[in-house]
């Protein structure tokens, strides 16, 4: 009994602490004021995602109890006996279709090896269509937890396919061989029919080139250049051998490796993509391909500081894309590479570099007008911000490590469902309060990121406060759940927290 006491005692003791701030900065006398535009919806949400890269070609060889695990927290959306999430639910799933550096393996002359990609096709120009069954393993787990979209993405074509034989560029131009473009276009072919073979799963998407703007001369990973009449001259003939082969894969294009290359960047001849691709009057118009999807991505790296500059690249892809009707934009590769706010290295499993991603797409959805936000690295083995599941760097075994960037998207991918209108809000004192909001089927959703070090208090306009769900991940939780049917809505500090409560 006297043990119950005590922990009733120390709860109300970390109560009345976490209250101090209130009393300390003046929290309580100057709430947040949010003001939630139900009139004027915006983008709708099509989902968040993560790709297989690297890592689950190993991972998903790792023992069942483990790698059921991994996939668990990636893409359940079950509660457990607490009603606590699970797992994040994505709804979105990258497999990334490898050059064939695998098989070259010292060849390659990519000496991390966890960096090397498999393929089903081989050096000899055969197919091993087991060759690839960790990713195989993650594809089949995403669709039996309810995943709906896949996309297939190159980072380089085969090296059956480019100039120099390698999945990297020597030179830093492209290092494809056009002369082998129907043969890549059939690869691609097979790569979805086999994946429909083992799988089930029908890729929705497929992503030709990734970040063509880099010249990936070094031997670090896969990669290949290409200007924006490349990629055009690519994507026609990818159209053209996917019509023929009756196959109702969209492709996607074209993964900008950096957002201002999609509207204004200097470098001419791989920049201003939206306009070049979607563009009628442009010569590298694609828009008009049936199977063209009429999205164009981009990654959000080196973009983030400072907070103008952030905000008004943003701007200008929204801007740039709400010119052709009709297009979205998808921001589809993310991790933490640095910049003057975070480095990269140094892996994080903390709230630190949770906030930094909390934020992040809190500002690609509210002013790029994203409609899609996908990760890179799944899951990882390195000592690097650039995993949401972390596993020790064992091709066979070893320990599964959740990280607060996993749960700080789970506040947006496990919440807020495809076919969400995003809502405009208004804020007054929200200096390191960031805030968006949705509507989804009669609910309304929002993400509160709270960055300050002390607590918040909302004062929530324009929605029903009679009783509203939180879901609040910082340093001490995991998506927890709790409930508030109070006009001021508690935030603690250095957290992401999401609420959930009837649009009438």
């Amino acid at each position: 009994m006297s043990g119950t006491k005590s922990s009733a005692i120390a709860i109300i003791f970390f109560e009345i602490l976490m209250a101090l701030p209130f009393l300390i900065s003046g929290q309580g006398i100057n709430p947040v004021k949010v003001e939630i535009n139900l009139r004027h919806p915006a983008q709708v949400i099509e989902g968040f995602g993560a790709s297989d890269a690297w890592s689950c070609q190993y991972a998903g060889l790792w023992p069942e109890e483990k790698k059921k695990k991994m996939a668990d927290l990636l893409f359940s959306r079950e509660l457990d006996h607490q009603g606590k999430p699970i797992g994040i639910g994505l709804n979105f799933w990258r497999f990334s279709i490898g050059a064939g550096s695998i098989e070259q393996g010292e060849a390659s002359d990519i000496k991390n090896e966890w960096r090397r990609q498999a393929s089903f096709l081989k050096l000899n120009g055969k197919y091993d269509e087991y060759a690839m069954p960790g990713q195989l393993w993650f594809m089949s787990a995403a669709k039996a937890r309810g995943v709906k979209n896949f996309l297939g993405f190159v980072n380089s074509p085969h090296v059956n396919f480019t100039l120099n034989g390698k999945s990297y560029s020597g030179d830093g131009k492209c290092n494809f061989d056009f002369s082998k473009t129907t043969a890549f276009c059939q690869d691609l072919i097979s790569n979805i029919q086999i994946i429909k073979k083992h799988t089930g799963i029908t890729l929705n998407y497929i992503s030709p080139v990734n970040e063509p703007q880099w010249k990936w001369n070094e031997a670090k990973q896969e990669g290949s250049p290409y200007t924006n009449k490349e990629i055009a001259q690519l994507t026609r003939a990818l159209s053209l051998s996917l019509k023929k082969a009756d196959l109702n894969t969209k492709i996607q294009i074209a993964e900008a490796g950096q957002l201002d290359y999609l509207t204004n960047h200097k470098d001419s001849l791989k920049s201003r993509q939206v306009s070049y691709f979607f563009d009628q009057k442009s010569p590298g118009y694609l828009g008009d391909l049936y199977n063209v999807d009429q999205s164009i991505s981009g990654h959000s790296y080196f973009t983030t500081s400072s907070e103008d500059r952030s905000v008004r690249i943003r701007n200008a892809v929204a801007s740039e894309v709400e010119k052709i009707k009709g297009l979205r934009f998808w921001m589809s590769e993310y991790c933490i590479l640095g910049d003057s706010l975070m480095k990269g290295e140094g892996r994080d499993t903390g709230i630190s570099p949770a906030l930094f991603i909390a934020k992040l797409i809190h500002h690609d959805l509210s002013y790029a007008n994203a409609t899609s936000w996908q990760w890179w690295l799944a899951i990882s083995p390195n000592d690097y911000k650039d995993g949401l599941v972390y596993i020790d760097k064992n091709k066979k075994d070893g320990k599964v490590y959740e990280s607060k960037m996993l749960w700080a998207l789970g506040n947006y991918s496990r919440f807020i469902p495809a076919g969400s209108h995003r809502l405009p809000v208004k804020l007054e004192n929200a200096d390191q309060v960031y805030v968006s909001g949705f509507r989804s089927q009669g609910k309304i959703i929002i993400v509160v990121v709270n960055s300050r070090k002390e607590a918040a208090l909302l004062e929530i306009n324009g929605i029903n406060k009679k009783q509203i769900k939180t879901y609040t991940t910082s340093t001490t939780l995991n998506l927890a759940p709790s409930t508030s049917n109070s006009n001021l809505i508690r935030v603690p500090p250095e957290s992401i927290t999401t609420l959930l409560t009837d649009e009438k």
